[in-house]
């Protein structure tokens, strides 16, 4: 294994790099934003990273406490790798940021070109409004496209999912798209309507008031 570059600074923008700044490692964080994946799932959303890079950034994200590996019990007998609660608290702040950054730069997006993570990153997740959320506590689904994302929101920030969803968001990739970024506003509210909600009226009210989802227009 090649030994880590680093910059030698005692600033805590080139210590964060130290860890976060090598290629590929946001974006195999991103992946693992909203459940366990195999390093299979992984490796196919990467094409161009080497297997054993990918395995090699999986081991030091797991050193520096950013990522947990668990082995899953027959029949399923799989290796899985998540986010730890401390890459949910410092890391996912950092990937909305980044996202944000890029989101003016991205370009035209078409049904059959947003992808779920796409989808669950730009509908779900980069709305999240810690003010409105200091009060809650809950576990939530959404189903983009036949791949599922769990989260929680535990007072304040985002955080892994622990026990059964409240509420379960179904939608396609495009349509949280186009709900966020559609050109109009009438576009944009068709492609709302077509979110379902599913979980207790209140539990829905509050995941819709958090994530800035309302009935009416956007």
């Amino acid at each position: 294994m090649a030994a880590r570059r680093n910059y030698n600074q005692n600033c805590p923008i080139a210590l964060a790099l130290d860890v976060l700044g090598e290629r590929w490692t946001l974006l195999i964080l991103r992946e693992l934003v909203g459940g366990p994946r195999r390093y299979s799932d992984v490796r196919a959303e990467l094409p161009g990273i080497a297997t054993n890079l990918l395995a090699e950034r999986l081991k030091e994200l797991k050193d520096f406490g950013l990522v947990d590996r668990a082995d899953l019990p027959a029949p399923i007998g799989r290796t899985v790798y998540t986010l730890s609660d401390v890459g949910w608290q410092r890391v996912v702040p950092i990937l909305q940021s980044v996202a944000w950054f890029g989101l003016d730069r991205l370009g035209p997006l078409d049904g059959a070109r947003v992808s779920p993570l796409n989808g669950f990153l730009t509908g779900i997740l980069l709305a999240f409004d810690s003010a409105k959320a200091a009060d809650v506590k809950a576990t939530y689904r959404v189903e983009i496209d036949g791949r599922r994302f769990e989260f929680a929101v535990v007072h304040g920030r985002l955080a892994g999912a622990h026990g059964e969803p409240a509420v379960t968001v179904t939608a396609t990739a495009a349509d949280l798209v186009t709900a966020r970024l559609g050109a109009a506003q009438a576009e944009r509210e068709s492609a709302l309507r077509r979110i379902e909600f599913h979980g207790d009226q209140h539990c829905v009210e509050v995941l819709r008031n958090v994530f800035s989802l309302p009935e009416g227009s956007m």
